[in-house]
């Protein structure tokens, strides 16, 4: 650089203060922002780390943990045990208006087996410590709330939640929450777009059982359980295949079809050594896993298999393990307007594209959820 004359020299010495302010503050802004993506990182690791998979997840040491988080937010707390060893734990961000209606924000700690390996994090562990941190950076930066907000940290979604979310969307706990919007799970985007799910499809979990009569395993029997069992399993297989096709055309979303995954087989006669092969077995049963979107028929869905999928005409029975509601306690669908009638979908809008994002087409959850309790 070239400084002219008269008082160059001093001028000069001002420019290099500057450069050095200008770098050191740029150096101190990259390295407290690297230290606090660290410590970011660092509490989702430790939120990992502990062991909450099924069939003996540690909710308690994971309980602790989000109590700990809770006290370095000071948020308030509470802890909930609607069945025991099976902590709710619930956070409190007080608004500035308490009366309006509040925003709860849920999450499940528990997750699925896995291989330690292969242990992912988005189911949902991510989304919980997602809320914290951004309710950590809001609190930085001096920002208060006009409605109360909630956090719930719930146990056994994986298994049907009907001992955690189901219990506290139950209490009189939840009715004095005041709670006006609820927001849980989705999926992860694979492209710049938001994904938001409006409603989703109800588990229905089916389990159906062949009977006849058992015999020796070379002589040829009418209506054999395996036989009937068969046959049943070849009804649905054109059912779900019917229901594929659509997906597969472009046609349906795979949340607007009903799915239906056979999930296990049980038939035979156990012996020391694996199975007794020359014996027909007299029962034999197949497990179904079924999604039922909102805008179906379920009475349609019953019928068909009261009299394709287990005809009592072939000795079929049936069960369900778990068949949830489609429809509210007013007998409505389960499903948010996503539309300007909806004043919180109005919001939700507003708020991304503040942040100059885009919005996706809002889809139907192939899934479900906790938040299936909440609109009872």
């Amino acid at each position: 650089m070239v400084i002219s004359s008269g008082g160059g020299g001093n001028f000069s010495c001002v420019l290099l203060v500057l450069y050095f302010c200008l770098f050191y503050q740029s150096l101190s802004l990259a390295l407290a922002a690297a230290s606090s993506s660290s410590e970011i990182i660092s509490r989702f690791q430790q939120y990992l780390q502990i062991n909450t998979a099924h069939p003996n997840p540690n909710y308690y040491e994971a309980a602790d943990f989000i109590l700990s988080q809770a006290k370095s937010l000071s948020l308030e707390s509470h802890t909930l045990e609607f069945v025991k060893a099976k902590p709710v734990v619930v956070l409190k961000w007080p608004g500035t208006n308490p009366k309006l209606p509040s925003i709860l924000l849920n999450s499940h700690t528990d997750v699925v087996p896995s291989e330690p390996h292969k242990w992912g994090s988005q189911d949902m562990k991510c989304v919980g410590l997602q809320y914290l941190e951004a309710i950590r950076k809001l609190k930085n930066s001096g920002f208060h709330p006009l409605r109360t907000v909630y956090l719930s940290f719930v146990p056994d979604e994986e298994i049907g939640g009907h001992d955690g979310a189901e219990k506290l969307a139950d209490s009189d706990y939840f009715k004095k929450m005041n709670v006006g919007i609820v927001l849980d799970e989705g999926l992860a985007s694979p492209n710049e777009y938001y994904r938001i799910f409006y409603a989703e499809r109800c588990p229905w979990w089916l389990v159906i059982k062949a009977s006849g009569a058992p015999g020796h395993g070379a002589k040829l029997y009418e209506n054999t359980a395996m036989e009937n069992l068969l046959k049943s399993i070849e009804n649905v297989r054109r059912f779900r295949a019917a229901q594929f096709d659509l997906v597969k055309a472009g046609l349906k979303a795979e949340g607007q079809v009903i799915s239906v995954n056979m999930v296990f087989l049980k038939a035979g006669t156990p012996s020391p050594t694996g199975f007794v092969m020359n014996l027909q077995p007299s029962e034999a049963e197949a497990g179904f896993d079924i999604r039922v979107p909102p805008t179906t028929d379920p009475a349609y869905l019953e019928r068909r298999i009261a009299e394709e999928w287990a005809p009592a005409s072939r000795n079929m029975t049936y069960e369900f393990k778990q068949k949830g509601s489609v429809y509210d306690k007013f007998g409505k669908p389960i499903l948010t307007a996503d539309d300007s009638s909806n004043p919180w979908w109005a919001l939700l809008e507003g708020a991304v594209k503040k942040v100059n994002g885009k919005l996706g087409k809002p889809e139907i959850f192939p899934a479900s959820t906790d938040a299936r309790f909440f609109p009872r």
